[in-house]
């Protein structure tokens, strides 16, 4: 259904690749633009952004019930976990 497409940067004009997993990713999502700047460039973005320090929110972790600080609001009827167990569930993922 996919394949890799090769993109050019808006920003520095490089090319890179729109690989077949990010493009899933982006429909799973819902997103309906592709990406307009390689990873550099919009690693720099965000790095250089003036948006000030990120608000957190508190939460109980769905896990171990610590306490715990996340940089989302957090939803009813969807878990959250402190960063221990978030990372114990990626590493359980792969």
């Amino acid at each position: 259904m996919f394949e890799d497409k090769i993109l050019v940067c808006q920003d520095c004009g490089a090319e890179f690749v729109f690989t077949v997993g990010e493009q899933e990713f982006y429909q799973e999502k819902g997103f309906e633009n592709e990406p307009k700047r390689c990873k550099d460039c919009r690693q720099n973005r965000r790095n250089n952004s003036n948006r000030g320090p990120r608000e957190m929110f508190t939460a109980v972790c769905a896990e171990c019930g610590a306490n715990t600080e996340v940089p989302f609001k957090p939803v009813d009827g969807r878990p959250v976990f402190c960063l221990e167990c978030f990372q114990k569930q990626k590493q359980a993922s792969l």
